[in-house]
């Protein structure tokens, strides 16, 4: 007869798959929940006239840059091409108003230094809406 007290061992449950288990569920819940915007604020918006808005009454000014570097207001030769000039023929042709739209169409071939500077003019002169003009590429194979 053995009176010898057994080794006892201490019962242990192995959680690494219940673990794994309950990513998997959270993956899976995670990835099929549907997000319902059940608690935004709904605002309800004032109603206006359906009076379409009023056009420009003022075209936009066009400043072109040549390729040489000397510029055109309004297809209007400017005498030289100092920053003065061009500022002083803004002036001239748009008088106050300064949230008329502006276009700049430079040659391709003109110096970055020429189109900045007109940029430049016209900002200081205070205009917002300046936009670059450019032509579509044609597609490869097509003159």
């Amino acid at each position: 007869m053995n009176l010898k007290p057994r080794r006892h061992e201490e019962p242990e449950i192995n959680v690494v798959n219940f673990i794994d288990v309950v990513l998997l569920l959270l993956v899976f819940f995670m990835l099929s929940t549907r997000f319902t915007a059940e608690g935004r604020l709904r605002v309800h918006l004032p109603q206006a006239s359906a009076v379409p808005a009023q056009k420009p009454t003022r075209e936009p000014l066009v400043v072109t840059v040549t390729q040489q570097g000397t510029y055109r207001v309004n297809e209007h030769e400017l005498i030289n091409s100092s920053p003065e000039t061009l500022r002083a023929a803004l002036l001239k042709e748009a008088g106050t108003e300064r949230a008329i739209r502006v276009t700049i169409r430079a040659d391709a071939r003109a110096t970055h230094q020429s189109v900045i500077s007109a940029m430049d003019v016209l900002g200081r002169l205070g205009f917002a809406e300046i936009n670059i003009a450019t032509v579509k590429e044609a597609p490869a194979g097509k003159p």
